[in-house]
């Protein structure tokens, strides 16, 4: 299901049925089948993993190493490894990337922004926010 490169573990869940509202801090592997209202940032580091299956729904900022889309995000995205775009996947904003593996019937509204290696993806929303 994910790209070669990357750690396919999933140390956590939150169910189809789960809503969260407020910011969610991860490390490791996580999927999400439920809905998150609020960012969804993952620790430092390029092992971790974030699955948004195709029944979730995430309606804030997500940065993570690798990223699985199948649901649906609202906000900017930012993957500093790898981000991978399934079928069903639906993104309403900006996306910053280092690899892209984009399937048929993926949807992106927003802007592209590959990353140089070497280029800091987590520093630089950081700075553009500040010279707004």
């Amino acid at each position: 299901m994910f790209g070669r490169n990357a750690k396919s573990e999933v140390d956590s869940l939150i169910g189809i049925s789960a809503r969260i509202e407020g910011d969610l801090c991860f490390t490791g592997g996580l999927r999400i089948d439920g809905e998150v209202h609020g960012n969804v940032v993952a620790a430092d580091g390029p092992d971790n993993v974030l699955i948004v299956s195709e029944h979730a729904r995430i309606e804030g900022e997500v940065r993570c190493a690798n990223l699985v889309v199948n649901g649906y995000i609202a906000g900017s995205v930012f993957a500093s490894e790898l981000l991978e775009l399934q079928p069903k996947g639906r993104i309403i904003g900006d996306v910053h990337y280092k690899l892209l593996e984009m399937h048929g019937g993926a949807t992106v509204t927003g802007k592209f922004t590959h990353q140089l290696t070497g280029e800091p993806v987590f520093h630089l929303a950081v700075a553009e926010a500040s010279e707004a």
